[in-house]
């Protein structure tokens, strides 16, 4: 992995001091880590993003319902053509540095294989889905926005409950970067790490849309 701050530090008269000084850092955020392992309860969604313990607060009626519909339809759609897992918050995905609980999350077969009753770190998601609050929305545009991409989560989806719009971020073959794509009001939306999941944007966010959209799912199984 190459980039330019990492060319600058490699080019530093201070390189040594800088990985000194990294590594410490990292130790010690190693140590929060395994504490904040310890400590976690499942009453509460819990992250630990760059060494800080963040717990986070509810939310309008709004966001969880854009996030229930949207996970009926994409459950509904990977268990009747056995495609993996999908799960709703409260399955803490493990990345290098941080551990997230994203709003959705699917993982494909080869993933969903890794899983069991007792898992508690989950692999890193093959699709991530967040709707962000006033109080995520730096978070779920800026580090996570950097991280998903960096290890891989194939498609990042921001779903918007107030504007009512979706953002389908497709990661390209080899890149580590999302391209930026415009905010979806309506028309479909397809996935490619989902095969076959293509549904209406207003489905998230209409509730008799959101019928429709899993009768069509389920009447593909008969």
């Amino acid at each position: 992995m190459t980039s330019p701050l990492l060319d600058a530090l490699i080019g530093s008269p201070i390189l040594p001091e800088l990985i000194q000084e990294a590594q410490r850092v990292f130790e010690k955020e190693r140590l929060l880590r395994e504490k904040f392992y310890a400590d976690i309860t499942p009453e509460h969604k819990w992250e630990f993003i760059q060494g800080e313990v963040v717990m986070h607060s509810p939310a309008l009626n709004r966001h969880p319902m854009a996030t229930k519909r949207l996970f009926k339809l994409l459950d509904s759609h990977v268990q009747v053509l056995n495609l993996g897992l999908v799960h709703m918050e409260k399955a803490m995905t493990c990345f290098p540095r941080n551990d997230y609980e994203p709003d959705i999350m699917f993982f494909g077969l080869v993933k969903f294989a890794l899983i069991h009753a007792d898992t508690l770190k989950f692999p890193i998601p093959d699709l991530i889905v967040e709707v962000p609050s006033p109080s995520t929305e730096h978070r779920d545009r800026g580090i996570k926005f950097q991280d998903y991409a960096l290890h891989g989560v194939e498609e990042y989806w921001i779903i918007d409950p107030v504007a009512e719009t979706v953002e389908l971020h497709r990661l390209p073959k080899g890149a580590d970067v999302y391209p930026e794509v415009e905010k979806q009001p309506d028309g479909m939306l397809s996935s490619e790490v989902v095969p076959g999941f293509q549904i209406p944007v207003r489905a998230i966010f209409d509730e008799d849309e959101n019928a429709r959209s899993m009768k069509a799912i389920w009447s593909a199984k008969s």
